[in-house]
């Protein structure tokens, strides 16, 4: 492959990524769930599997703690997660997603399919099965993080 090829491949795959985040985002906003960011999503991903602690979250996001800290303190002020003993950990807080957290993560899984219904009409069912096998087999294992 050309670099110029390489250098279009790698546009589009970036505008792509960021044309889906943006979508997503208007579609969690237009659903009623305001005061949310791309980054908050990125977060209730991963406290969507069991809870997280502030230190795993920022992990997670590729963050310090005080940065994980604060969205923390954000996302439990705005009612989407709330701090819970942990059941390990005397000395940790879980932080998991309260009902309205859980919802709005159902509103960016739907989003999420209507974009992905849209590229089907563009790439038709084969190539969209298709992208995803090829994306699969190239995209990095662990968690997907924002870019700050």
């Amino acid at each position: 492959m050309q670099n110029s090829d390489a250098m279009a491949l790698s546009a589009g795959l970036l505008s792509a990524a960021g044309d889906l985040t943006r979508r997503i985002h208007d579609g969690v906003v237009g659903r009623g769930f305001d005061g949310v960011r791309p980054a908050h999503g990125f977060a209730f991903a991963r406290l969507a599997q069991d809870g997280a602690t502030v230190t795993e979250l920022a992990t997670h996001l590729g963050v310090t703690k005080q940065a994980a800290s604060q969205l923390v303190d954000e996302i439990v002020r705005k009612g989407y997660a709330e701090r819970r003993p942990h059941p390990g950990d005397a000395r940790a807080r879980l932080i998991v997603l309260t009902e309205r957290g859980w919802a709005c993560t159902r509103a960016a899984e739907e989003a999420a399919a209507e974009v992905v219904g849209a590229w089907g009409e563009v790439l038709g069912e084969d190539g969209l099965r298709a992208l995803l096998h090829a994306l699969t087999r190239i995209a990095v294992r662990g968690p997907v993080r924002p870019s700050w």
